[in-house]
């Protein structure tokens, strides 16, 4: 357990190895598992919709959405319910998954709609910034020129219920002080890091128990050697003694959107799965976007969602006969 103490934090961050939950890799690695990227690299501009701001300034005869506003309407009403018969027996194909995966607009948010004066010094990856309407501001910043700002959103869980998780990036050197003072101000009593990065701060005075599991079987960009230990990671997170506690879930990675994004949306997915008996996969990524762009990097990691959901479904038990 990590003891987590208010008061002023040191400069130099210790090892988060305090008493956390680990899941080891498998003993050893296959190859890299070729997969279609939503961005070839972090930083991208690449788009995936026609930017109809090129037709000018002429006044239409009838009404045009605007790309923000078509992003908007897609993400709010796309899906694609699958049964957990379906979903096991039927399942889209590889090329239906990728087909349908790039159609979802990505809903990053351009650095020039960011209007917060020094935010770049605290990301970690330029082009990947906390959506406005979303990101979680700090309360009580140090000094006026720290601001409210950090790389992070509050992400709706099953049946959109408002801040069941908090999406962020890997804390960096210059960030660990914003990552402990949010831990704090959140009430948050777990958090999941699903990347080798290790960070912490030390406080003093009032304490507070913080559950940190560690899940370093899953490489950058890609995704597990198999499904089995990440749903062994989900039956840790739901635990009695996490389902006791109200605050946020913390989840991050290293930009927080790739990894982070296919672990909120299995969560979600399996909640679905148990509560009704299917899953809106498609439906949970646009939820997931709309509060943090770019959830869900590729089509791999769709792909591999959908079958760890189907693995899931599987273990469930027996549904009644009609």
């Amino acid at each position: 357990m990590v003891q987590a103490c208010e008061g002023r934090s040191r400069a130099q961050p210790p090892t988060l190895s305090l008493g956390a939950a680990m899941t080891q890799p498998p003993p050893t690695k296959a190859p890299a598992k070729k997969h279609v990227r939503l961005q070839e690299r972090r930083g991208s501009s690449v788009a995936l919709m026609l930017d109809v701001r090129s037709l000018g300034a002429v006044e239409p005869i009838c009404s045009v959405n605007t790309p923000r506003e078509v992003t908007i309407h897609f993400l709010r009403t796309a899906g694609h319910p699958l049964t957990r018969w379906g979903l096991q027996h039927q399942p889209p194909s590889p090329k239906q998954l990728e087909e349908e995966f790039l159609k979802i607009p990505s809903n990053f948010v351009s650095p020039e709609d960011l209007d917060i004066p020094g935010h770049a010094s605290k990301d970690r990856y330029k082009t990947i910034l906390p959506n406005p309407q979303s990101r979680v501001c700090l309360g009580r910043a140090q000094s006026q020129e720290d601001g409210d700002y950090i790389n992070a959103n509050y992400i709706r869980g099953y049946d959109g219920q408002e801040k069941v998780y908090i999406a962020t990036q890997g804390p960096m050197p210059n960030t660990v002080a914003d990552f402990w003072e949010m831990v704090w101000q959140e009430e948050v009593c777990l958090i999941v890091m699903l990347t080798q990065l290790r960070e912490g701060k030390e406080h003093q005075e009032e304490c507070r128990s913080v559950k940190h599991i560690l899940f370093s079987a899953w490489p950058d960009h890609q995704t597990p050697e198999s499904a089995g230990p990440l749903l062994r990671l989900m039956a840790e997170v739901e635990s009695p003694e996490t389902a006791a506690n109200s605050g946020p879930i913390v989840v991050h990675c290293s930009a927080g959107i790739g990894r982070t994004g296919c672990f909120i949306a299995t969560r979600i997915g399996c909640q679905q799965l148990k509560a009704r008996g299917e899953v809106d996969i498609l439906g949970i990524v646009c939820q997931l976007r709309l509060d943090r762009g770019g959830m869900i990097q590729t089509a791999e990691q769709y792909q591999f969602l959908h079958h760890t959901l189907a693995l899931y479904a599987a273990q469930l038990p027996q549904e009644p006969s009609p």
